[in-house]
């Protein structure tokens, strides 16, 4: 069930703010909360395990945080990217912050398979052919892939 919240005189989709949507309890991708940030499912799951880092504060860009919260981002991703490893087995774990589409600071952490064709592993994720994008068979689902999310929880939750 997708929640909203209400602001104003209409209602909020989660999607337009992730960050308070996972604040709020509101964001159906959310992961765990963590000492600084928040983990959430990737909208997309072509790649099962995708997850994406969003900080408590909303900012622009990495470089926007101070000394203590850019060492807890990026400690927090690799943490993500160590249970991406121990959930899923990957071959290996790729992080990206970008931030030129959603121009606010996320860092996307997600596993390369063996499965995935050879030429393709070596790519970027964001090259995959467009059908892989909306593809409602592999959009996130709390019934297809709520018992990965709930391992990563799981493993984030122990190392603590």
């Amino acid at each position: 069930m997708v929640r909203s919240r209400f602001t104003g005189r209409h209602a909020v989709d989660w999607q337009d703010d992730r960050i308070a949507s996972a604040r709020d309890g509101l964001n159906p991708t959310l992961i765990a909360e963590m000492d600084s940030n928040y983990a959430v499912m990737a909208d997309m799951q072509f790649l099962p395990g995708w997850c994406i880092l969003l900080p408590k504060r909303n900012v622009d860009s990495l470089n926007a945080l101070d000394t203590q919260e850019r060492k807890s981002f990026l400690y927090d991703m690799s943490v993500l990217g160590d249970a991406i490893l121990s959930v899923c087995k990957p071959v290996r774990v790729n992080y990206d912050i970008l931030g030129n589409s959603d121009q606010y600071l996320h860092a996307h952490v997600y596993p390369r398979y063996a499965w995935e064709q050879e030429e393709r592993l070596k790519l970027p994720v964001w090259l995959y052919d467009s059908h892989c994008w909306s593809d409602p068979m592999t959009g996130f689902s709390e019934e297809r892939h709520g018992a990965l999310m709930h391992s990563i929880r799981s493993y984030l939750m122990s190392h603590r």
